[in-house]
């Protein structure tokens, strides 16, 4: 086995959290993805890899050598591609949420128009679904889970939605111990995107609900996080769409026991037909860099955690 080979396995099992998920995605045998992994950690001399009853997930040093792995395995992509007379260029149509596309695709996309100078992007940002072929879009980056629809998905990441408030609110306001508190607090609803101003939870107790009678209802995302900011009370929101207030401590994460499970963070493309090669050169790069730029790992939104 070839050490890119040996790469394209290791990023397999990181991405897919088991043996065997790395196995149905490269159609290898079980065996053959287990004696890779064993094979790189014996060379490298250290475990890369955490092995739990659940998941396989790396560890500092196996996230690290997952994100070389990914770049250099781009890198090996595209250059197999220009070998092959395969010219990268055109225009690329990319769809994606609005807070999302505008803080970490449009970085993204930045990077990819220096690697690929005869590519041409245009972003298109919306809250709702475009339809893929109606709008002559080749990618979009979509959040949540996504019907069996015959498009082709590559998951990147996850987020998780989660319960927020600043220091200063939570300094004068009632116990927040349980979902179920949330009725005795002042809260920040947010209607993009159809959302609804009932919020769902997980946990102990999954798939409570608690309906909300807010005094402020918005539209839109940031607004709902200036207002968290200045003490307006409990908002709800994504991970990535807190991470430098959770970072910064302008916002605490609260109940993150009750949280819903996590959702996933992929690319997305028309099926049925095979992508043109600015469109496979973006989805290399965005495999290898997206991860970096936006906070969308599994640990990525664990910070700050206050339950009380």
């Amino acid at each position: 086995m070839d050490r890119i080979d040996e790469l394209a396995i290791f990023v397999a099992i990181v991405d897919a959290g088991s043996l065997a998920g790395a196995a149905r995605r490269l159609r290898k045998s079980r065996p053959a993805v287990t004696r890779a992994l064993a094979g790189l950690e014996e060379r490298i001399g250290t475990q890369l890899i955490a092995r739990t009853t659940r998941r396989l997930t790396p560890n500092d040093t196996g996230r690290e050598l997952a994100t070389t792995a990914r770049r250099l395995l781009a890198d090996y992509e595209a250059a197999l591609g220009v070998a092959a007379g395969e010219p990268v260029s055109g225009l690329l149509r990319i769809t994606a949420p609005l807070s999302f596309g505008r803080r970490h695709v449009t970085p993204l996309v930045s990077e990819f128009l220096d690697r690929y100078p005869q590519v041409q992007v245009e972003i298109v940002l919306a809250d709702r679904n475009l339809d893929l072929i109606e709008e002559d879009l080749q990618l979009a980056v979509r959040i949540g889970p996504l019907p069996n629809s015959g498009l082709l998905m590559r998951k990147v990441g996850e987020v998780r939605r989660i319960l927020v408030a600043a220091p200063s609110y939570l300094a004068n306001c009632p116990p927040l111990r349980r979902p179920a508190d949330i009725t005795a607090h002042e809260t920040i609803a947010s209607v993009a995107a159809n959302q609804t101003l009932t919020w769902r939870f997980g946990g102990p107790r999954s798939g409570s609900a608690v309906v909300l009678t807010p005094r402020l209802i918005v539209n839109e995302v940031e607004s709902v996080l200036i207002a968290a900011r200045a003490g307006r009370g409990l908002a709800r929101v994504l991970s990535y769409q807190a991470a430098d207030d959770l970072a910064a401590g302008t916002l605490v994460r609260l109940l993150p026991e009750f949280e819903p499970p996590p959702l996933p963070v992929q690319l997305v493309v028309p099926g049925g037909r095979q992508p043109a090669p600015r469109v496979r050169a973006f989805i290399d790069h965005a495999v290898a860099r997206l991860p970096e730029l936006a906070p969308i790992g599994p640990g990525a939104s664990a910070a700050n955690p206050q339950s009380s």
